[in-house]
């Protein structure tokens, strides 16, 4: 498998890839203006569940520190832009996404 994480900021949107076949699409909340989601290429870099606070019930570091990709303890953000830059999911998909992907998937974050 080639997985890899496609997601588009302007569409608040995450999909998984296996090459070129999508195989899953979730729904995703973003930076705001003044802490604006990074885009280019990452990977994810390290996994840790349940990690407190506003991140929901796991985090994915990317190779950009400080930002990952993560569940939330406010699902009513989702589709919108309020995050510090991280991209924020609903838990379940969190975790779904997270049981998919190995460490060292490729994140390519566009507008």
């Amino acid at each position: 498998m080639a997985l890899w994480i496609d997601i588009s900021v302007s569409k608040h949107q995450l999909k998984l890839y296996d090459a070129s076949t999508l195989l899953k699409e979730y729904p995703i909340a973003i930076g705001k203006i003044l802490t604006p989601t990074p885009t280019g290429n990452y990977m994810i870099s390290n996994k840790e569940e349940n990690p407190g606070g506003p991140f929901g019930v796991l985090w994915m570091g990317l190779s950009k520190p400080h930002y990952g990709i993560h569940g939330t303890n406010d699902p009513s953000s989702i589709g919108k832009s309020v995050s510090h830059g991280c991209i924020r999911m609903q838990n379940d998909d969190v975790v779904e996404l997270s049981n998919m992907v190995p460490l060292g998937t490729n994140v390519y974050i566009h507008p």
